[in-house]
């Protein structure tokens, strides 16, 4: 965690929050993330309309080196990396033979090593998956969250703020490339045999990466480095923020997060994920067969709604995994729940796919409305 007066860390709030270490982890040295540093509502506003830095130390971090690293990747992930070149970052989802999502990871190439960050607790699973395919390819994956660090500048102003870390703005980081989704039945040649998003990535003076996301820059640090890093920035003039100020920003953004804003039936088409992290034309990998069918019936069973809670029948958020009913029905559950400094408190969920926009839906006791956006 950044050590600055009035970090107030995750588990001194919820002892049970996803957001901690591995054990693994801790016991390497890993430490907790700050949930806030005194006033969360002021800190999502930095992040929404200036530049913050975030601490997501607690994420996985995992490396992949070896010659034959972005065809073997692109083999066993949803997306295409085949031609993965240095500077490019982008998205996959590992799934299960049925199509349901297991893993999600961010993805940056630096030339030696691709590098797979991940949400915290998805480690092990994703870096087994990695080992037990090994077979005769010249990988060798492994565990780097020990000895790397996730952090994230957020806001208008992300790129602009590497300055101080010697990254010129301009020559900086270009925008998110995204390929559009074709439609049901798309004809042969219609996805690009790229990956569906990419990335900009740039190497830091201090070690690791800068790589521009859907909310900004994440930078990956050699963990020796990451004081000196947060001085820089500080030093620049860069606020910090905690952890709750970017999930604020992120479900506002409508960005599902796995393990969080999923269950185990979810598939990529019922939150999203498609057009970041699923690269509908590539050959074949685990779970192919139900993508396939669903974007080619084009019905998902369930959908990613954001809601608005009424935030009157009690100001605690729900828990997330609360029902949500309709008419007495459940029709889907709670994901990431939080209080916007604009927008209340809003949540993002999954339904079944035949609820109305203007349904009156319940979370627990609360009213719910779906943003119909």
């Amino acid at each position: 965690m950044i050590d600055i007066p009035g970090a107030v860390a995750v588990e001194r709030i919820d002892e049970s929050s996803r957001d901690q270490p591995e054990p693994a982890h801790a016991a390497a040295g890993v430490r907790s993330v700050a949930a806030h540093y005194g006033d969360p509502l002021r800190e999502q506003r930095i992040l929404a309309t200036e530049v913050g830095l975030v601490d997501r130390s607690h994420r996985g971090v995992v490396a992949v080196p070896g010659e034959e690293r972005a065809a073997w990747l692109h083999t066993l992930t949803t997306q295409h990396l085949a031609d993965l070149a240095a500077g490019e970052g982008s998205e996959l989802l590992v799934l299960s033979p049925h199509g349901h999502v297991e893993q999600h990871a961010m993805v940056a190439e630096d030339g030696t090593t691709t590098w797979l960050d991940t949400e915290p607790g998805d480690t092990g699973g994703l870096l087994t998956y990695l080992e037990r395919m090994r077979f005769f390819s010249k990988v060798d994956p492994r565990d780097a969250t020990a000895d790397h660090a996730v952090l994230a500048l957020v806001g208008p102003g992300s790129v602009e703020a590497l300055a101080a870390l010697g990254v010129a703005a301009g020559g900086g980081l270009a925008e998110p490339d995204a390929v559009a989704v074709p439609g049901p039945k798309f004809a042969t040649g219609a996805v690009p045999a790229r990956p569906t998003v990419r990335y900009d990535v740039r190497p830091l003076p201090v070690g690791g990466w800068a790589r521009r996301g859907p909310l900004g820059v994440d930078l990956l640090v050699p963990r020796e480095a990451m004081a000196d890093v947060v001085g820089t920035l500080r030093g620049a003039g860069v606020p910090v923020a905690g952890l709750w100020a970017y999930e604020a920003l992120r479900v506002a953004a409508r960005r599902a997060r796995v393990g969080v804003d999923t269950d185990h039936r979810t598939i990529p088409a019922e939150v999203d994920l498609i057009a970041p992290a699923v690269h509908l034309a590539k050959g074949c990998y685990r779970g192919q067969e139900t993508v396939a069918r669903v974007h080619n019936l084009g019905r998902p069973p369930r959908r990613l709604v954001l809601l608005h809670l009424d935030g009157v029948t009690t100001d605690r958020l729900p828990a997330a995994g609360t029902p949500v009913t309709h008419d007495g029905r459940a029709v889907g559950f709670l994901g990431t729940a939080v209080q916007h400094w604009e927008l209340g408190q809003i949540a993002l969920a999954v339904v079944k796919r035949n609820v109305p926009d203007d349904a009156r839906l319940l979370v627990g006791e609360a009213a719910a409305a779906v943003d119909p956006a």
